[in-house]
């Protein structure tokens, strides 16, 4: 049966491969169930730990695989300093060895994998900070796929400490809050995600985002993927469908955005349909990237015809 099971298992993963016609450059991984599926097994917390940290490492050859070009993952949050100090201190030893494993490891010099930690990071031991500074230099020259691992990260205080930032600068006559845009912001988060996080995927049942990249995921409108299994037992099928979740939130995004342009369009002032196409036509350059992709993969409708 377990034979039976198995390859049921890899033809589903093969009909879902031939299905996906797009990837996702950046997914986030919020890695929850560990100390779950750990009690579930009658071992303690730390063996949940380290049966994540090997399905991390699958996540990491899924990637490459299929093309992702930047991972994040939610490894220790800011809220998780408040977990028993003996369970933390076995975790931090973990976390030494795996980013010390990762970065001496063949695979993933041979993949180009750079290794960047995000979130403050000055908050946790010193052992964690010298191999996080050891796994960083070691893989400082790829860039075919970005791994972040999101230490001591809390969303809310990446903001907030963003927003004294820029209060500072424009208190101290540095910055004009004129000048104050989207850029602006971005220099003052986290050195570390280099594109905006497109899928969200979060193991363990709980749909929620618990305050994970707020700026890179929400700003983008990402798709979210929630699925049942412990962090340990996610499957490779379980990040394919993830990824179809994705295509499908793209598509109907595209389609939504192109609408809504439509709408406007025939609302300004009245003005009939033939009219609407014109004034269309006019800024539809001066529009977003996304909508105008939007607009073009439509080209049977009255966006691409000649106005009356």
């Amino acid at each position: 049966m377990d034979r039976v099971r198995q390859w049921a298992r890899g033809a589903y993963e093969r009909v879902l491969e031939l299905e996906l016609s797009g990837t996702p450059s950046h997914v986030a991984v919020i890695q929850d169930g560990n100390r779950r599926y750990a009690r579930q097994q009658g071992d303690d917390a730390t063996d949940g730990h380290r049966a994540g940290a090997e399905t991390t490492e699958q996540v990491l050859e899924w990637c490459r695989e299929t093309g992702v070009d930047e991972l994040t993952l939610y490894t220790f949050s800011t809220e998780n300093f408040e977990r028993p100090e003996e369970e933390n201190e076995a975790l931090f030893d973990l976390l030494c060895e795996k980013l010390r494993e990762f970065a001496d490891a063949d695979r993933v010099h041979d993949s180009g994998v750079r290794i960047r930690a995000i979130g403050e990071t000055g908050k946790l031991p010193e052992r964690v900070r010298e191999a996080v500074d050891y796994a960083e230099r070691r893989t400082a020259g790829y860039d075919n796929l970005q791994l972040n691992i999101a230490l001591a990260y809390g969303g809310r205080a990446e903001l907030l400490s963003a927003a004294r930032d820029v209060t500072r600068e424009v208190d101290g006559g540095d910055l004009d809050p004129d000048d104050i845009d989207v850029r602006t912001v971005e220099r003052r988060l986290y050195e570390g995600p280099t594109r905006d996080v497109d899928l969200i995927v979060r193991t363990g049942g709980d749909e929620r985002t618990s305050n994970f990249l707020p700026w890179h995921a929400n700003g983008n409108e990402a798709a979210v993927y929630f699925c049942t299994p412990y962090w340990p037992e996610f499957r490779k099928v379980d990040f394919l469908r993830a990824i179809r979740t994705y295509e499908h939130r793209e598509e109907s995004w595209r389609k939504t955005r192109a609408r809504r342009a439509l709408a406007l369009v025939r609302a300004l002032g009245g003005a009939e349909v033939g009219d609407a196409r014109r004034v269309l036509r006019r800024f539809k350059d001066a529009l977003p990237s996304a909508e105008r992709e939007a607009l073009e993969a439509e080209g049977d409708t009255e966006f691409e015809r000649p106005a009356d």
